[in-house]
């Protein structure tokens, strides 16, 4: 029964945006699902810097405008605040995030959530941050 719980859960998930982007194509909103679309950018999160690139999305687009909801892999940017005698975390290290893009024509404006494990002394929490960056 679980299983039968989850794939209709899953159906829906899939089929109602389906349903809804079928409707708003008709005033000339594109919407599709891709992997790549040549975006680069850079921002502020969590008292440190990230660089990254948009990966698989949904798009909506109305040329020159665009909108984006999806993952964003990159690199982040922090240093370590850990004491001394304790070791540390590299400065720049892969990380995996998700968000909202806005672009119009070449600017991309950039809305990312990423998630910072717990720690011995800290709660793992979702942090969000700002970027801005441009679409080639």
């Amino acid at each position: 029964m679980k299983i039968l719980t989850r794939t209709s859960v899953f159906a829906l998930l899939i089929l109602c945006p389906a349903i809804s982007l079928k409707a708003q194509s008709a005033e000339g909103i594109k919407a599709k699902a891709q992997l790549l679309d040549g975006l680069l950018v850079a921002g502020y999160l969590d008292h440190g810097a990230f660089i990254n690139c948009t990966g698989p999305a949904i798009k909506f687009s109305k040329k020159p405008y665009c909108v984006m909801l999806g993952l964003l892999p990159g690199l982040r940017i922090k240093e370590d605040q850990a004491p001394a005698e304790v070791p540390k975390n590299s400065v720049i290290t892969p990380s995996l995030g998700f968000g909202l893009t806005a672009s119009f024509k070449h600017l991309a404006l950039q809305l990312p959530l990423y998630y910072n494990s717990k720690t011995a002394t800290k709660d793992g929490v979702w942090k969000a941050g700002l970027g801005l960056g441009y679409k080639f």
